[in-house]
């Protein structure tokens, strides 16, 4: 029996729907079994630092990409190779810091929120997407950078885009270990 040409993308589209629909439904739980949104905003961020320090052997394995060497290569690497693999959109990032350690990844489309038309008024501090950040934050931790990764601004409660800001909280540091 031989594959369809168009099969695999199909699956793929499929199965990123099958996973935004069972996201809201996450969200929707958390929301009934949580009162505050910083609660929710927590468990969500502690959901995805879990799923990004797993995510990134596979994103290294996949991806076959070279260490980067500077954090504004890593911060291109995250939009133009992660986001595209695993979300099927493209951010484009800025550096909002002289010091070179402060990013921006600006998302025109978020995939996640392709079902949801807004937040209810009661849900005003809810980060729906908070998760994202905390893959992000786990897979930089794996890869030995700490960094702070916040929702900026968010289209889910009226901005104009959806920006993820990623502030790496130390140096880079080249270890060259001796051997003995």
């Amino acid at each position: 029996m031989s594959r369809q040409p168009g099969r695999k993308q199909e699956n793929h589209k499929i199965s990123r729907e099958l996973f935004v629909l069972t996201y809201g439904a996450l969200v929707a739980q958390l929301c009934k079994d949580y009162e505050k949104d910083e609660d929710v905003n927590t468990c969500l961020d502690r959901m995805g630092y879990g799923i990004g320090i797993r995510l990134i052997d596979d994103f290294l394995a996949r991806s076959a990409v070279k260490k980067c060497r500077s954090y504004s290569e890593t911060a291109e690497m995250i939009a133009q190779v992660a986001f595209k693999m695993y979300l099927g959109v493209t951010p484009s990032v800025s550096c909002s810091s002289a010091a070179g350690n402060e990013f921006s990844l600006i998302l025109d489309k978020n995939p996640l929120v392709d079902f949801v038309e807004e937040l209810p008024a009661e849900r005003a501090s809810l980060c729906y997407c908070n998760l994202l950040c905390g893959v992000i934050r786990g897979a930089l931790e794996m890869v030995h950078l700490a960094a702070e990764v916040t929702f900026l601004q968010d289209r889910l409660k009226g901005d104009a885009v959806t920006e993820i800001g990623i502030t790496f909280l130390r140096k880079a540091e080249d270890r060259k270990q001796k051997r003995n």
